[in-house]
């Protein structure tokens, strides 16, 4: 009985033992895995980290780039505008006329056809012996555009700036004619000063038909005169918003929806 017993207990020691050392085995096996997972942990929390600083070091260049584009933007628009200054000092003793007829025998002789204009609507501005110096008068190089019926415009360079001033005031106050036939008289400005005081049209057009006596000033600055005072704006935009708080002019300067009714 005693033998049964000691070789019963051994076999259950024998297989402990054997349970043990499987435990045991795959207890290290647990642990190599939880090893090799927290290398891996490490390793993508090292990688997230560079990441991140990359990330960090990009948006921070994005910064300074966005900044450098600024300011070179601000830089562009300075320039362009004192080149644009600087052009239209450099036509300072010009003049546009607009809608003079373009044939031979006006294109061949523009110097006397400009004393005409002149001696028709204003005489008293010319100067002893019925003349007017001027340094040269050309029409406006051709544009390329099929569609295009107008006559070209006639630029001419005066030698004296009092005597352009003269006549562009008198061309202010009254219309100027050619043999009966109308014609504008206007300063000789820069494409992009042109450009900017052409994007004004609607709302002058419109600002006229109101009483609001619309002035465009140099370069392209609108200004009004409204419930007694003189008011002057540089942008579009900040008309549109003084007109929008304004119950006598709110919704009367929809440009947008005055060009559709106009097509």
């Amino acid at each position: 009985m005693e033998t049964f017993w000691k070789e019963k207990w051994e076999k259950e020691i024998s297989c402990l033992t054997d349970k043990n050392a499987q435990l045991e085995k795959e207890l290290e096996a647990s642990n190599r895995r939880a090893d090799k997972a927290e290398k891996q942990i490490q390793s993508l929390m090292t990688r997230i980290k560079h990441l991140e600083e990359s990330e960090m070091i990009k948006q921070q260049e994005s910064i300074k780039q966005t900044e450098t584009i600024n300011e070179l933007e601000e830089n562009i628009k300075y320039l362009t505008e004192k080149v644009t200054d600087l052009e239209n000092r450099g036509r300072r003793e010009n003049l546009r006329i607009i809608g003079l007829p373009e044939k031979p025998e006006v294109n061949n002789k523009l110097d006397f056809i400009l004393e005409e204009i002149i001696k028709e609507n204003c005489p008293h501005v010319l100067e002893q012996g019925g003349k007017i110096e001027i340094e040269r008068i050309h029409r406006t190089p051709s544009i390329l555009n099929p569609q295009k019926t107008t006559p070209r415009n006639v630029i001419a360079k005066f030698k004296s700036f009092q005597v352009k001033e003269k006549i562009l005031q008198e061309a202010k106050k009254k219309s100027f004619r050619y043999k009966g036939a109308p014609i504008r008289i206007t300063h000789d400005l820069a494409a992009n000063t042109l450009r900017d005081r052409k994007a004004w049209n609607t709302i002058f057009r419109k600002a006229r038909e109101l009483g609001l006596q619309p002035r465009i000033n140099y370069p392209a600055k609108l200004t009004i005169y409204f419930q007694g005072k003189v008011w002057a704006f540089n942008k579009i935009e900040d008309f549109q918003a003084f007109a929008k708080k304004r119950p006598e002019l709110c919704g009367k300067f929809d440009i947008q929806a005055q060009k559709a009714r106009e097509t």
